[in-house]
């Protein structure tokens, strides 16, 4: 495996949001990892183990990552994201609808550094502003109002700033290390909304034109849909991207609503997927697979947007403490800025993506 991405991969980069790189990490490592998860005690956290984070920082994602994103902190921390065999449930979804009337196995398709609270199994009564104040006073911390101390189930704040005008945590780029067979669809794997992480970036840039409020809560993106079947769910997507993506073809709920047609990432042991932060994406259910599905889960920032803030490889929100503590920034350095900034250009942080880029779109 080469230590660089070739012309072409960036180029395919830049068009789909995302790259599968075959044989990115070695067998050892593989191996390696897959023993430790086998040998875990039952609740215990592998997030921070040295056999995890090696799959970035002892391969060759690494070098790669630094030709084509720029200099990051090596990751001290990943998401484990283990998912056993199932089939569909008629629980609730974090999208309001039941878990076996999602189609493609349940994606919930998203953007990352989204709040996430429980769903309700009931369906809800009330106002719509009724139904809010209930589902976010459900958190961790209880009920705190409409308030950026609001911290999901998820750990990730109801918004990043004070003045409550960014509702998304971001990075730059995602990785995804396969360490089981998922070549074939139904098992588990990652699924990406292809190539819609430019309809996000022209979003957000929209949303950034009208009143600089960006997420959701921001223009066009409302924070729950009351319309669904329990009337408490979670909008993951702004739905005018969404309607971008639904298709004749696109499968649908029993309501009639259509969902976009996410794209399975077949992998095999040792591979790895890089994406861009702005693409949409989920994991899905393990409906066919033989085992647990095994994807260890990197959120990569380039290290330019805050030299002196150390982002540990598994935070969506890195503005934010991993608790949703406040950190402390230098006087003119506001953070919020600079991450609008950073989903308003997503390849601003792709140094070594710039000359492609330019030359792709002047094309």
């Amino acid at each position: 495996m080469t230590a660089t991405l070739t012309d072409e991969q960036k180029r395919e980069l830049y068009r789909d949001g995302y790259i599968v790189l075959k044989n990115a990490v070695s067998e050892e490592l593989v191996a390696t990892a897959r023993e430790r998860i086998r040998n875990a005690e039952k609740g215990q956290s592998l997030a921070r183990e040295k056999d995890m984070t090696d799959l970035v920082n002892a391969s060759s994602i690494t070098p790669i990552l630094h030709e084509a994103m720029g200099q990051f902190d090596p990751p001290v921390a990943c998401q484990v994201g283990v998912i056993k065999p199932s089939q569909p449930s008629d629980r609730f979804s974090a999208v309001g609808y039941h878990e076996r009337d999602m189609p493609y196995y349940g994606a919930g398709t998203h953007m990352d550094g989204n709040i996430t609270i429980a769903p309700p199994q009931e369906v809800q009564e009330g106002t719509p502003d009724e139904i809010y104040s209930r589902h976010f006073a459900s958190g961790p911390k209880g009920d705190l109002g409409r308030s950026p101390e609001v911290m999901g189930h998820n750990m990730v704040p109801l918004f990043q700033d004070p003045e409550m005008t960014l509702g998304l945590g971001s990075f730059t780029a995602f990785v995804f290390v396969c360490l089981n067979d998922q070549t074939r669809p139904g098992c588990g794997q990652t699924a990406l909304l292809k190539g819609a992480h430019h309809a996000m970036q022209e979003f957000f840039r929209k949303q950034y034109a009208t009143n600089g409020h960006l997420g959701p809560e921001g223009p066009d993106w409302p924070r729950l849909d009351y319309e669904v079947p329990n009337r408490c769910g979670m909008v993951y997507l702004p739905p005018s991207v969404r309607e971008q993506f639904v298709t004749e073809d696109s499968e649908a709920t029993p309501d009639g609503r259509r969902w976009p047609r996410p794209t399975q990432i077949l992998m095999e042991p040792g591979d790895a997927c890089i994406t861009s932060y702005h693409i949409p994406h989920s994991g899905t259910r393990n409906e066919n697979g033989t085992e647990s599905r095994k994807n260890i889960i990197f959120r990569i920032r380039n290290k330019s947007r805050q030299p002196d803030k150390q982002v540990n490889g598994i935070s969506d929100h890195p503005d934010r403490g991993q608790m949703g503590e406040w950190l402390e920034y230098e006087e003119g350095n506001n953070p919020w800025e600079r991450s609008k900034y950073a989903m308003c250009n997503m390849w601003h942080e792709w140094e070594g993506m710039r000359e492609v880029v330019a030359g792709t779109e002047a094309a």
